[in-house]
């Protein structure tokens, strides 16, 4: 007999009820530790509770373990689009970048205009397999090329001109995902992103892994445990960030400007950036955050330190902090995290000064960081069901400086990588010689790009999240 014959309750629900009532339980925390032990009116509370999210089609899914998984990679410090998706063809190009542009036959052609940047041979071959969407030309009206400001106008999804409190990612965790695992939204590094930011915080972040009890029980009150020692050094910063970490505050400010004045500046200074903690929209910092979350998280921190502790990358990853963080994000999808949202950063795109060498060697890790990742999801046969996404929070000036680098600019392409998208380019280059104070104009909104995936891919209702309706693309 079904246990559920037990509950007088049951002889009262509508049609599809049942089902409804063991989904909720067996995708929350609570309820999957409770199972069929529930109190009566705990059992009826967790039912209302779950018929409520079953009317609103926002929350239908809250799980990651089966459902579609959206990874963030964040190109922290304002990533060349030029170099990375090279307009080969366009005499406009090298007139203007002598010195750090690609000549035509070192790049990797993808049309007849434009190709990928010579490092990037694992996303050439995701794009021949249909694998890569090239969405060109995204930014947003009115762009401002302050770090700051403009990571804080992506992470939060507002216009240039309004200050938002909460993150887009936030919004979705507040109005889909209700009754979520702890672990719905994962940031790997030293920083909660502004983008997590919610009214009611869920999510985790690793930088302070002693916080959701990685200490190993086996060894002794004071001894650091293997897991925590990885989790450690995964957060540190890269050693040729230039972050330098404030006394007191837990935070990091690094070195950036469009015009360095220290001379053993050479450009890539920028590790990660959050956004402002405590800024003009009076958000939470990231210390409140992990504060409030801290309990919640303990709940799923058995889980995750089992998954670190005996699930292994099903391929080799090449070394750097880029690397790890993904190969950790693999092993959570691999192991079974209840995971929607994962979001990593990948530092040191603020190449004012000798940029050739930094770029390409960002490139590489990002390619070769990028590949294994993908490789990894396709042997544990999960690539269908994750989708990548690639920003920074602006592009570069089209022409080069005379410092060798390229200073802050606007618009910029965005990647998607994965098995359950339309491969192919996405909106339109952006003209080279027709500029607004020498920046590239945008002709796609990077609120579009969320829409798209809040829509198609979370199956979610976009302007519920983002606040109004935003266009979206057909790459998914």
């Amino acid at each position: 007999m079904d246990h559920d014959d037990h509950h007088e309750s049951d002889h009262e629900l509508p049609s599809g009820a049942l089902s409804t009532r063991r989904e909720f339980l067996r995708t929350t925390l609570l309820g999957a530790a409770a199972a069929w032990t529930l109190p009566a009116f705990l059992d009826k509370t967790f039912f209302a509770l779950g018929a409520q999210a079953a009317e609103n089609s926002a929350t239908q899914t809250i799980t990651g373990k089966d459902a579609p998984i959206l990874v963030v990679l964040q190109q922290a410090g304002g990533n060349d689009g030029l170099n990375t998706l090279v307009p080969f063809a366009d005499d406009a190009y090298h007139r203007v970048r002598p010195a750090i542009g690609f000549a035509a036959d070192k790049v990797l052609k993808l049309n007849d205009y434009c190709g990928l940047n010579p490092q990037l041979t694992a996303l050439r071959g995701l794009y021949d397999e249909g694998h890569l969407a090239v969405v060109q030309g995204v930014g947003y009206p009115n762009p401002n090329r302050s770090h700051f400001r403009s990571t804080e106008i992506w992470q939060t999804a507002s216009d240039s001109n309004r200050f938002a409190s909460h993150g887009w990612l936030g919004n979705y965790f507040d109005s889909c995902c209700q009754g979520a695992d702890p672990t719905v939204g994962v940031a790997i590094g030293g920083q909660m992103p502004q983008a997590f930011t919610a009214s009611t915080p869920v999510g985790v972040s690793f930088a302070n892994p002693e916080q959701y009890r990685w200490i190993d029980r086996e060894k002794p009150r004071g001894s650091m445990s293997a897991a925590e020692f990885y989790y450690r050094m995964l957060n540190q910063p890269e050693e040729d960030s230039g972050a330098m970490t404030s006394p007191g505050s837990g935070t990091t400010s690094t070195r950036h400007g469009a015009n360095p004045v220290n001379p053993d500046f050479t450009g890539g200074s920028i590790a990660s950036i959050s956004g402002p903690a405590n800024g003009a929209g009076g958000n939470m910092s990231s210390v409140d955050f992990l504060e409030r979350t801290a309990l919640d998280a303990q709940l799923s921190s058995d889980r995750v330190l089992q998954i670190a502790r005996t699930t292994r990358p099903l391929v080799p990853y090449p070394p750097g902090r880029l690397s790890d963080s993904l190969s950790l994000v693999g092993r959570m999808i691999a192991g079974g995290l209840p995971t929607r949202v994962f979001y990593v950063s990948h530092g040191g795109y603020d190449t004012h000064q000798g940029q050739q060498g930094t770029h390409q060697r960002l490139m590489t890790e990002f390619n070769g960081a990028l590949g294994a990742f993908c490789a990894d999801l396709k042997a544990q046969g999960n690539f269908n069901r994750v989708i990548i996404m690639t920003f920074s929070e602006f592009g570069r000036r089209v022409a080069q400086n005379a410092s060798g680098g390229t200073d802050h600019g606007a618009a910029a392409p965005m990647f998607l990588l994965g098995g359950g998208l339309k491969g192919g380019f996405y909106g339109n280059y952006p003209s080279l010689t027709q500029l607004f104070q020498g920046d590239l104009m945008h002709n796609v909104d990077f609120r579009s790009v969320y829409a798209t995936l809040l829509e198609r891919w979370l199956r979610v209702p976009s302007e519920k999240v983002l606040g109004r309706k935003f266009s979206t693309l057909p790459l998914v």
